[in-house]
């Protein structure tokens, strides 16, 4: 029988989620820590500092675990993160998108293996070092995802996927806290990794060498192909166009005596098409795969604001559904470089709407 007393503490070996576990037992939780193990160090080329879930990241957590004198575990994950995020990886940009592996582990790893891990253990929590905010709304019977208090370690980008049975079940004990005064709470407690670098990079390309990654990974040797100008007009040779994005204006090595940007990928036909800046600006997008937080889903057009990538400074959209149930924004601005593949997140001030992945833009 679970008491709701109990969280297992999801520690990636730095310091968010080691003040995670601290303040999670500190408010008088029973508490576990587990870390994934999500791929071998020699698989990918071993992870040093910037990156999580190397064996050093395990290591790490088991040392503050041992601190906390909470039990600590390692769920060997390694098969289930090969086929729902490495391989969907790979697979949107063979088919020409930019995909965002981080909102995929937090989908099929943190928020459903681990919840499913969790109950098996008889812990009825789950706790991550996120920087945002969970309510719950009284009046609607609703679990809310807010922005963190710190805007510039909001991480409610990467969540807007979770449902109602995740939210009610899942603990983000840094959301009121800002990045230094974690730090602080880290170095008060004498954790060995109060001062650790935050992750960067995809944690699975440690190097941020994507194409090499995929050629490994698949055994592929990605062809080389026509760079084209807008007019259909062959204007050089790119190395094969999975290894361009939209928007990219490095790396090109084109000389046609005025900045080009890419504009378009034809996978197809290995083509990729540049052109100048302004044709990468867009007024609409659609977006499936959806999810909804304060509602099921919205009784008609919205106003709204929007994040086409992490970071991005909110836009001004206007939201609707559209009658196959994909959603259809038109923002105020037009915007720049919408890419496939990746989410938009829809906010109303600080509260996460919901989001979807995006198919296109015009």
């Amino acid at each position: 029988m679970q008491e709701n007393n109990t969280a297992l503490i999801a520690m990636s070996g730095g310091v968010d989620s080691s003040v995670a576990a601290y303040l999670t037992q500190r408010a008088g939780y029973t508490c576990a820590g587990v870390t994934m193990r999500l791929y071998r160090n020699e698989d990918i080329g071993l992870c040093q500092y910037r990156t999580c879930c190397s064996q050093r990241d395990i290591d790490d957590a088991a040392e503050v675990a041992f601190e906390l004198d909470m039990p600590f575990h390692v769920a060997d994950y390694t098969a289930a993160f090969k086929t729902q995020v490495i391989e969907k990886f790979v697979r949107v940009y063979e088919n020409g998108g930019t995909p965002n592996p981080c909102i995929d582990c937090n989908r099929y790893m943190k928020f459903s293996h681990l919840l499913d891990f969790a109950a098996q253990k008889g812990y009825h929590y789950v706790v991550t070092g996120h920087y945002a905010r969970i309510a719950y709304d009284e009046k609607t019977g609703r679990w809310l995802l807010k922005k963190a208090k710190d805007q510039q370690k909001d991480q409610s980008y990467v969540l807007y996927m979770l449902s109602q049975e995740q939210l009610a079940r899942i603990m983000f004990p840094l959301g009121e806290l800002t990045k230094p005064e974690v730090r602080d709470i880290a170095a008060q407690q004498g954790f060995v990794n109060a001062r650790k670098h935050d992750s960067q990079d995809i944690c699975f390309v440690p190097d941020g060498d994507y194409v090499a990654f995929m050629e490994r990974f698949t055994g592929k040797q990605y062809a080389a192909g026509d760079y084209l100008d807008l007019s259909g007009k062959v204007v050089g040779r790119h190395r094969g166009a999975v290894c361009y994005t939209l928007g990219q204006r490095k790396g090109l090595r084109l000389a046609l005596g005025e900045p080009v940007y890419v504009c378009q990928k034809s996978m197809a036909d290995n083509t990729v098409t540049v052109g100048p800046e302004s044709t990468l600006y867009t007024r609409s997008l659609i977006a499936d795969d959806l999810n909804w937080i304060p509602f099921d889903k919205p009784a008609g057009p919205m106003r709204l604001t929007a994040c086409t990538r992490h970071h991005q400074k909110e836009q001004a959209v206007t939201a609707a559904l559209l009658s196959d149930g994909r959603l259809r924004l038109d923002f105020d601005v037009p915007q720049r470089a919408v890419t496939p593949g990746q989410a938009v997140v829809l906010y109303d001030g600080e509260l996460v709407v919901g989001g979807g992945t995006i198919q296109e833009s015009f």
